[in-house]
């Protein structure tokens, strides 16, 4: 089964708490603080792997978690780092936000590594609250914790040579002849149901070559089956048209030409600028000449038309001949350009007042959770630690300007309190 769109679930690692201890050993009465910081949460990368080829493994799982960090322990033990997720997923797989839409990157190289989501940060030990104030604190900080992302893999093939044309025109015959890639193979309509690659080597030189499933009117639209596959052309170099210049199943070879590139055109219209290369293809069948004459006619001098049979293999030969000369003329393929989005990391200096129906003044935002990480609402040390940083943070400040009272209720967390001035 070829599937080339997948949706996931992605989380990287929450942070491990930080741990509150004191040292105890014989002889000590009361020894100091000597809480370690908790581990860093993994991280979530995304791996270009060339033997894939397809997103059917994300088929069957679709969540994606990396580890958690450890807690910090006692003697200033820190806590080990939760385990790195590396995906792996096919060359060409563009990794997006699911929410908006954009590009969070594109998987291009093979071993390539892309980092999507970065492991909470520990939680600092006691040790670290420690001033010269504060010789003993009974609090640490909790590991930040992580929130779970919906991202959109697709894949787009990357290939040096597309083959294009209608169902049943001989695209995958000439892939096996010219390849070592074996696709099936059938005398009906819409045999290839996923775009086949293979490589081709000639002179000394090789290239990638896909085989685009056949494409009918409509297809831009949303008909038959190579609609779905239309992304995998915006990958190539270069397109061979392929037409059934033998006009066996009973259509025009110059009207086929028309309409396939009327869709191309019309899914992006940026693929104008992709050169093509018209292939002839079934010479061997009985009324070919006459109508490779007229398609030529038709045609111009805009494209040079080589007649060929993928069967018999008369005029592969020179049609290789030509798709290698314009290969050389043509730079090499590239990532995508795009403009890169990146989840943000919360600016944990923000935060906002709202006030609730009965008058309360609600802080919230990031400073909040900063705060939720570090206070431990039975211990005194830990209130004035926050106290001071809701003063140093300007929160106060905010509270005056917005008219608060002596006696007003203030709500931050979980914490409640009457404001005294």
């Amino acid at each position: 089964m070829f599937i080339d769109k997948q949706n996931i679930t992605i989380k990287s690692g929450n942070g491990g708490d930080g741990a509150t201890s004191f040292i105890r050993y014989k002889g000590v009465a009361n020894g100091g603080p000597d809480g370690g910081d908790g581990g860093k949460g993994g991280d979530v990368y995304f791996v270009g792997d060339a033997r894939k080829t397809s997103l059917i493994d994300f088929e069957f799982k679709r969540k994606y978690v990396a580890g958690d960090g450890e807690k910090g322990g006692p003697k200033r033990c820190y806590g080990k780092n939760g385990e790195d997720l590396e995906i792996a997923v096919p060359l060409g797989t563009i990794v997006k936000d699911r929410e908006t839409g954009n590009v969070i990157c594109d998987v291009f190289y093979d071993g390539e590594k892309q980092l999507v989501l970065s492991g909470g940060a520990g939680g600092k030990g006691n040790v670290k609250f420690c001033t010269s104030r504060r010789h003993a604190p009974h609090f640490s900080q909790k590991g930040v914790k992580t929130e779970a992302k919906r991202v959109t893999l697709e894949l787009k093939t990357i290939a040096d040579v597309g083959l294009l044309g209608f169902p049943s025109v001989g695209k995958s015959t000439l892939l096996s002849k010219i390849s070592g890639a074996k696709p099936k193979i059938a005398a009906y309509h819409f045999t290839t149901l996923s775009p086949n690659l293979g490589v081709v080597t000639h002179y000394e030189k090789s290239f990638v070559v896909a085989d685009i499933p056949g494409l009918i009117e409509g297809a831009a639209e949303g008909a038959g089956l190579g609609h779905k596959f239309l992304r995998h052309v915006e990958r190539t170099r270069l397109l061979v048209h392929i037409v059934d210049i033998s006009g066996i199943e009973g259509r025009d070879p110059y009207d086929d030409y028309l309409k396939i590139n009327e869709e191309l055109f019309r899914y992006d219209e940026s693929l104008k600028d992709v050169p093509q290369i018209i292939a002839a293809n079934k010479t061997d069948i009985e009324g070919a000449e006459e109508n490779l004459k007229a398609f030529r006619k038709k045609i111009g001098k805009k494209y040079k038309v080589y007649p060929m049979s993928a069967i018999s293999g008369e005029g592969v030969s020179e049609l290789l001949d030509a798709v290698y000369e314009e290969l050389e003329k043509l730079p090499p393929l590239k990532p995508l350009e795009f403009e890169k989005f990146e989840y943000e990391t919360p600016d944990e200096d923000l935060f906002e007042i709202e006030r609730d129906e009965d008058g309360a003044f609600v802080v919230i935002g990031p400073l909040v959770d900063l705060l939720i990480r570090n206070v431990v609402l039975d211990d005194a040390d830990s209130l004035a630690y926050m106290q001071k940083t809701l003063r140093s943070k300007g929160v106060f400040k905010a509270l005056k300007g917005l008219g608060v009272k002596d006696g007003d209720t203030v709500v931050i967390g979980e914490v409640e309190f009457d404001y005294m001035d």
